[in-house]
């Protein structure tokens, strides 16, 4: 742009030389084309003058909105967070879980709205929300099967961290947090599957709840205690209902603990390398966009369950309303917890059965 001016200068002085000269009109003619390109140049020149300033203006609305403490902690653990540079897809399985639990919040929230907490018409008002209310059927199907790809993601996201030993110091607090979340998963899921009253749901309550019983001198107290009577009832199915309603808030809250203990202590890698500060990018985009990817496949996946076999991981005992006076040929849990089931019918001593149980954690 100086450099335009000058030869405008230098132009008109020339032209002012020349004067009445032959050759002024040639002169004019280029002068003429000088001064176009000038006000083109100027015109460029505000332009971005002006960019320049909406620019700093928005970074400077930017900065202010980023001060605030409340928006800072959301940034710094998912933008601004540094990881390492040779995570694989085995990582992509925590925001996995992180997406099952709002999926699962959510469609309980709908469900509960619905739902009738009592004996007699709990099995009816799951009826009712499959075939009368408005996508009612799709809500359940994708809280029931949500549940399995919950429990799906978490065993897989576990499995990572015991192969590359995430465990190990000074990632312990990220594991406790973690194991715990998993036993709080394990109640709250059990809690649910009592709730649409079908055969399955009846007598495996009443299966586990006499697992308390073991459980020496308290036991059979600590049954009528958790049962609020003499069998499971009414009161049983209230109190299980509230309780699947309220842990999975404080699951949630547990989730934001293992996280905040994650992102003091950073994640883990392939190599185990702890030289963080050498090898690192940003969490976005690169794996905000992994992870985006990875969870439109795993959509597809969960999709293919919610509307094409809904009911392959249930049982079909559940669809018969629950009976006192008839047991199923055979009561099985829900497959996440065969591990668990396994181990107890392997030991013939009650007591020492779930004494193993809780050692496994």
């Amino acid at each position: 742009m100086t450099e335009l001016v000058d030869v405008l200068d230098l132009g008109s002085s020339v032209v002012k030389c020349v004067g009445s000269s032959p050759i002024f009109p040639i002169f004019s003619i280029f002068l003429f084309f000088f001064k176009e390109k000038k006000k083109i140049y100027e015109g460029i020149l505000h332009k971005n003058l002006n960019i320049k300033l909406n620019m700093t203006y928005i970074q400077r609305i930017v900065q202010i909105f980023l001060s605030n403490e409340l928006v800072k902690i959301p940034y710094g653990a998912g933008i601004n967070y540094p990881t390492p540079s040779n995570l694989t897809y085995f990582w992509n399985f925590g925001s996995y879980a992180l997406f099952c639990l709002i999926i699962q919040i959510v469609s309980g929230i709908f469900l509960a709205m619905h739902y009738v907490p009592d004996v007699n018409l709990a099995f009816a008002s799951v009826e009712h929300i499959m075939r009368d209310v408005n996508n009612g059927w799709l809500i359940r199907y994708i809280h029931a099967n949500g549940a399995s790809m919950f429990f799906i993601v978490v065993y897989i996201h576990m499995f990572r961290g015991l192969f590359y030993s995430s465990y190990d110091f000074p990632r312990h607090y990220v594991w406790f947090s973690g194991v715990l979340i998993l036993f709080l998963m394990i109640i709250t899921a059990f809690l649910g599957y009592v709730l649409p009253w079908g055969q399955m749901s009846f007598w495996g309550a009443t299966v586990i709840t006499n697992l308390v019983s073991a459980v020496p001198i308290w036991g059979p107290d600590l049954v009528i205690w958790l049962w609020g009577g003499y069998s499971i009832g009414n009161a049983t199915l209230v109190r299980f209902f509230s309780l699947h309603f309220l842990l999975p808030f404080i699951i949630l809250a547990l989730v934001l603990i293992h996280i905040f203990f994650l992102h003091h202590v950073k994640s883990t890698n392939p190599l185990s390398l702890s030289a963080l500060s050498l090898d690192y990018v940003y969490f976005s985009p690169y794996y905000l966009l992994k992870d985006f990817f990875g969870l439109i496949c795993f959509l597809f996946f969960y999709g293919f369950f919610v509307f094409f076999s809904p009911n392959y991981l249930g049982h079909p005992d559940n669809y018969v309303m629950a009976n006192p006076l008839v047991t199923p040929a055979h009561i099985v849990p829900e497959w996440y917890f065969l591990p668990f089931y396994a181990i107890l019918r392997s030991i013939p001593n009650k007591l020492l059965g779930v004494l193993l149980f809780w050692l496994q954690y």
